[in-house]
């Protein structure tokens, strides 16, 4: 109950400013508008494998400056510190946050699953699109981490500057703008090892025949321990200048 109360407060947060709720939404709009419609609405595969690509964008980005900057500018505001001496702990404001996260996730998925079902040809079964939704839940893990890791260790201005630095090279490197194997020679080999690289296999895979190697879904897990040893370590860090 604590941790729905913790989410309902951060999103009315987040949607008493309309713009930041259309921009969470806006680019994985735009680029399947920009990037797929155009070159792939014709083929089914192509299109189905260009979607994939778009919601892993989508959740990246979601992720990222939901909680990168997100976190930071909370921990900015005289009311964070307050609610850490609560009695309740973190554990309701960890998983309120997540709860508001994955909500604002869904808001910038919508737009991406609307536009391939009317403007392309892509298409999967009831099934593959079932799964579909739980593969995007887990290749969201180490996106929410990466952004708590930002979030509780930088400072606000730092960690926005760091958020956009970080956004277009994770999207270009992991190969989220060309299709299975379509990407430059140096994309396709270092984007296997990239988180998004890694998520978006994830996904090729669940939604078409495309499969990934053990590789990459181990630098994925890899990646995943990472961000959340530097997210708690952060945390914890934090913690300690506020309060030792």
């Amino acid at each position: 109950m604590l941790a729905l109360t913790h989410a309902r407060f951060q999103l009315l947060e987040v949607f008493r400013i309309p713009i930041a709720v259309i921009g969470s939404a806006f680019w994985p709009a735009a680029s399947m508008l920009a990037f797929v419609v155009p070159f792939t609405r014709h083929d089914p595969v192509a299109a189905t494998y260009a979607t994939a690509s778009m919601i892993t964008f989508a959740v990246m980005s979601t992720n990222l400056f939901q909680y990168g900057i997100g976190v930071s500018e909370d921990r900015a505001q005289p009311w964070d510190p307050y609610v850490r001496t609560l009695p309740a702990g973190a554990a309701p404001r960890f998983t309120g946050r997540l709860l508001s996260g994955l909500v604002m996730m869904a808001i910038a998925l919508a737009p991406v699953v609307l536009i391939a079902a009317l403007f392309t040809e892509a298409s999967i079964a009831p099934l593959t699109f079932l799964l579909a939704i739980l593969v995007t839940a887990v290749i969201s893990v180490p996106f929410i981490l990466m952004g708590l890791a930002i979030g509780y260790w930088l400072p606000q201005k730092a960690a926005i500057v760091v958020a956009q630095v970080l956004f277009l090279p994770l999207a270009f490197g992991g190969g989220l703008m060309a299709p299975p194997g379509g990407a430059p020679k140096f994309v396709e080999v270092i984007a296997p090892y990239l988180p998004t690289g890694g998520a978006v296999r994830l996904m090729w895979a669940t939604v078409g025949e495309y499969r990934p190697d053990l590789g990459s879904a181990l630098s994925l897990v890899g990646w995943t321990v990472l961000f959340g040893l530097i997210a708690l370590w952060a945390y914890r860090r934090d913690e300690g200048r506020r309060f030792g």
